[in-house]
């Protein structure tokens, strides 16, 4: 067990093995699947091309802007989700709420 002194890291004591509640991951799937949910609740369009795309990579149309989804089988990064966040005009808390 590791544990910091500081009273801001006394929140969560995570052990080996243990997965951290505050991150959580997708699958491109999932991303794509949240974001057409939240787009009909606000009547934009979404699309996703799989024809415009390297290999597994697909493209996701949200209204007049895009972003590319590696590989929706697999599982994407924190950072990768907040840069298609930004490149879609949205942001974490928009999805959230759905």
């Amino acid at each position: 067990m590791f544990v910091l002194d500081h009273p801001a890291f006394q929140l969560f004591v995570l052990y080996i093995g243990h997965i951290c509640p505050i991150i959580h991951s997708v699958k491109g799937v999932e991303f794509i699947r949240m974001i057409n949910k939240f787009a009909r609740k606000q009547g934009i369009a979404c699309v996703v091309d799989n024809k415009r795309g390297k290999e597994s990579h697909v493209t996701l149309y949200f209204g007049d802007k895009r972003t590319i989804v590696r590989n929706p089988k697999d599982e994407l990064k924190k950072g990768t989700i907040s840069a298609m966040l930004r490149q879609l005009g949205l942001t974490k808390q928009d999805i959230q709420d759905n």
